[in-house]
């Protein structure tokens, strides 16, 4: 992933409703959400998810898909996928790491 990719997604995510709709949806797995429900679980107005759900997608962060008069809406697993990918590439200086960034720091020490 290019560093200008990289910024373009977390600039998406660093809004805090927005974080919350990713969020939700990544939890809710491959078959998404209807916006009608993303509104109802995080108490939204739909007016207000629609701007969001419009800067999600630009960014690649989420796909959307028709199923009858509903628009469902799905993490795009493959973008959140590269972009931990491009924010632990280099972690622990190119050396396998435990789980936790503590322990990058602990084994340098």
């Amino acid at each position: 992933m290019e560093t200008k990719s990289a910024v373009a997604l977390l600039a998406a995510l660093a809004q805090e409703t927005r974080l919350s709709v990713f969020r939700l949806l990544v939890e809710q797995g491959p078959d998404g959400l209807p916006a009608g429900q993303i509104a109802e679980r995080l108490d939204i107005s739909p007016a207000t998810l629609s701007f969001h759900l419009k800067e999600l997608t630009h960014a690649g962060l989420t796909l959307s898909r028709q199923e009858g008069r509903f628009v469902i809406y799905s993490a795009h697993y493959e973008a959140m996928d590269g972009l931990l990918s491009f924010l632990t590439e280099n972690c622990c200086a190119g050396s396998r790491c435990d789980a936790t960034a503590s322990a990058c720091a602990s084994s340098k020490r």
